[in-house]
């Protein structure tokens, strides 16, 4: 059996071993940490069980497709749950809106905002799912190696209704006018990592994934979906090996041997890599193997890394939904602050999840999981003055939402920025979400998922192709396990 040793247990390096091993190899895959998931992790403290990471579930047929793959079901892992209103938006003081599961209540909330918006939205997202079709089940599919795989009759066919060239700012005012309509069609695409202005239009088929397909929640918490995928990879026989971080890929001959760890060597037919891509392809491989140069990286437009915060809070909290976005603040001077001049934002909007509002499960009875979120530029400084600085921020602005005091009902903290991203995954410049999905950064004009000089060596995640998100890490491993069996016979 040839044998392939994968490199982190995040989504894409599960996905990726799940594949290869389902395909006849042996699978061996290190993790650095002390348990599965990667930014996906989990944490249990005083009572309440924390996701790390993910907390919107969106495009539940991806995570069956996957299931499917080896023949179970989502539902034989977790119990998923839809959110009715899906997430809810606050613009101000007494001035919030929550986003309704139902098709028709949501078409009644776009006309009450704007008259004529609700045939609009019906148009808008006809086209919307056009995209969502030919890009989750054949854009995102490709490895992307060269121009002649978009040599397809499809895609060339669709190209002009893919709106591969527009913004998708400029989309979303052939439809829109109204401010509140805008942002609640352009914040999706903020999880890509670029502003609407430099996004492409074909990234409308989030607002798909969002406002048709709905937000749902896997009872338990986000990690579920890892533990169902980690049953899935030990049945299927691929042995798992915790704090095992790799040190070196060996290569010789212009192929990789097998990777070192500090308990030794680990051989191998093949190498994929599932961790940080910049970090594994500059650190971990050898200077003469390398295909990007520093300023290569350094040229590369990263999507934001985060503020996060978990708090356990020994009180229930009013006016708050599970998924709970403060647009409160300037839109565009966030944006602006974190994309075109890196600072610390000025006055961020910000995102709060409270997934015990769901699921009684994940706080003590009575308590609240409170999940604070601020998008922020790369490679920032963020020493424990700036942290508290926002937590006072974020403090004042949710206990004045909620109408109750909060702090002093806080039984646990931990807050988690930049250097952590970098100490426990060597997120390249501490980005929390991988690269952004710009028009200059999609496709063929990612990092490849295949190295120049190694013939055996391979790169899944957020990093490279299709891009940054869970179900894209998820068919990111289905991806270059293709390949790898195409090529690695």
């Amino acid at each position: 059996m040839p044998h392939a040793v994968v490199i982190g247990a995040g989504f894409a390096g599960l996905s990726v071993a799940s594949s290869l091993a389902q395909a006849g190899w042996q699978v061996t895959l290190l993790e650095k940490n002390a348990g599965p998931g990667g930014r996906a992790r989990v944490f249990e403290a005083q009572g309440f069980t924390f996701d790390m990471g993910p907390s919107w579930y969106w495009m539940p047929d991806v995570f069956e497709q996957y299931f499917a793959k080896f023949g179970k079901r989502v539902a034989d892992y977790y119990e998923l749950v839809r959110l009715d209103p899906s997430y809810q938006v606050i613009f101000g003081e007494n001035d919030t809106i929550g986003i309704p599961a139902s098709m028709a209540e949501l078409r009644q909330l776009f006309e009450s905002l704007e008259p004529g918006s609700a045939a609009r939205l019906d148009e808008f997202l006809a086209q919307a799912k056009y995209k969502y079709e030919v890009g989750i089940n054949k854009f995102v599919h490709m490895p992307s190696r060269s121009v002649t795989e978009f040599i397809d009759w499809e895609i060339v066919k669709g190209a002009v209704r893919l709106d591969l060239l527009q913004s998708m700012a400029k989309h979303a005012r052939k439809f829109f006018s109204h401010p509140k309509l805008l942002k609640l069609i352009e914040f999706p695409v903020l999880f890509l990592g670029a502003t609407p202005e430099n996004t492409p239009a074909l990234y409308s088929l989030m607002n798909y994934a969002d406002l048709a397909l709905g937000t749902w929640y896997p009872k338990g918490g986000m990690h579920q979906i890892v533990r169902g995928m980690v049953a899935v990879a030990e049945e299927l026989g691929i042995k798992i090996e915790y704090n095992q971080e790799v040190r070196e890929i060996i290569v010789e001959n212009g192929r990789a041997t097998g990777v070192r760890t500090d308990s030794g060597f680990w051989p191998a037919d093949a190498v994929v890599a599932g961790a940080d891509y910049h970090h594994i392809e500059q650190q971990v491989l050898a200077p003469g193997y390398r295909h990007y140069s520093p300023e290569y990286w350094d040229s590369r437009t990263m999507a934001p890394s985060s503020l996060l915060f978990y708090l356990g809070v020994n009180r229930r909290l009013a006016n708050l939904q599970h998924h709970n976005l403060f647009f409160d603040e300037d839109f565009s001077q966030h944006a602006h602050e974190i994309y075109e001049a890196p600072q610390w934002p000025s006055r961020p909007l910000f995102y709060a999840s409270v997934p015990s509002q769901t699921d009684p499960t994940v706080a003590p009875e009575g308590q609240e999981n409170l999940f604070l979120l601020i998008p922020v530029a790369p490679a920032l400084d963020d020493p424990e003055a700036t942290r508290e600085k926002y937590y006072d921020l974020l403090m004042d602005r949710l206990e004045k939402h909620c109408g109750h005091p909060i702090r002093e009902h806080v039984v646990y903290k931990r807050s988690y920025a930049h250097r952590d991203f970098v100490a426990d995954y060597h997120s390249f410049k501490g980005n929390a979400y991988g690269l952004a999905n710009t028009l200059k950064q999609t496709a063929i004009l990612k990092p490849t998922l295949k190295s120049k000089k190694v013939s055996n060596l391979y790169f899944t995640g957020q990093l490279t192709v299709p891009g940054p998100g869970v179900p894209p890490s998820l068919i990111s491993g289905e991806v270059v396990a293709k390949e790898v069996l195409k090529e690695q016979k």
